[in-house]
């Protein structure tokens, strides 16, 4: 992203159009006034501060605009300029502490002291709506389990899962900051889209 904002880098001979390049960018920008809170149709916050943008898995949203923030704030350094939002002027730093912000919500600085990160701290979700982690290893049960048979014996079963899914990340809270640790609750889904968004952001903030 930033070396296509500088117009530098291996491919800079590449005469990529003026017009669509600003384009991009006055979209980036917008996107990124409303998640700070200083645009003109700013993104909704639950109660604690998530950034929250539709109902099922809202981190893979959270986690991407996060990704987004922290990368833009690279840019800014770079171009030593700010952002200027309908509400004023955004500094490559503030960019970097929201996405900051979110990073310490899904890991655990939230209303629910819980980390969203399966196997991340002491309170994470033990019940992920995952196949593979609720249904019990066949290293400690060899008996073959069914399509049926899982979801009979394993969906509605009320115990953690018997596999800790480490590393993945839920769903999320919902608007109100709420979270239910249950197999039947769709906040509960990981989802593979969520995580690689979520390290570019750690790499970003460590």
């Amino acid at each position: 992203m930033q070396l296509a904002l500088v117009g530098d880098g291996p491919d800079s001979n590449y005469n990529l159009d003026e017009n669509k390049l600003d384009e991009y960018k006055s979209m980036a920008e917008v996107f990124i006034c409303n998640c700070a809170q200083m645009g003109s149709d700013n993104v909704k916050k639950t109660p604690g501060g998530l950034l929250w943008f539709l109902p099922w898995n809202n981190l893979q949203y959270t986690t991407t605009a996060s990704f987004v923030l922290s990368a833009y704030s690279k840019y800014l350094t770079t171009a030593n300029t700010p952002i200027n939002c309908p509400s004023g002027s955004l500094q490559a730093s503030e960019l970097l502490n929201l996405a900051r912000a979110q990073v310490d919500y899904i890991l655990g600085s939230n209303p629910n002291n819980m980390s969203y990160m399966v196997g991340f701290g002491t309170n994470y979700p033990k019940k992920p709506r995952h196949r593979g982690a609720s249904i019990v290893s066949i290293k400690k049960n060899t008996t073959a389990v069914s399509c049926g048979e899982g979801y009979a014996t394993w969906y509605n079963n009320s115990a953690p899962n018997p596999n800790v899914l480490t590393g993945a990340l839920v769903g999320g809270p919902d608007e109100n900051d709420a979270y239910e640790d249950e197999r039947t609750n769709f906040h509960n889904e990981p989802v593979m889209v969520t995580v690689p968004p979520f390290v570019g952001v750690l790499a970003a903030v460590a």
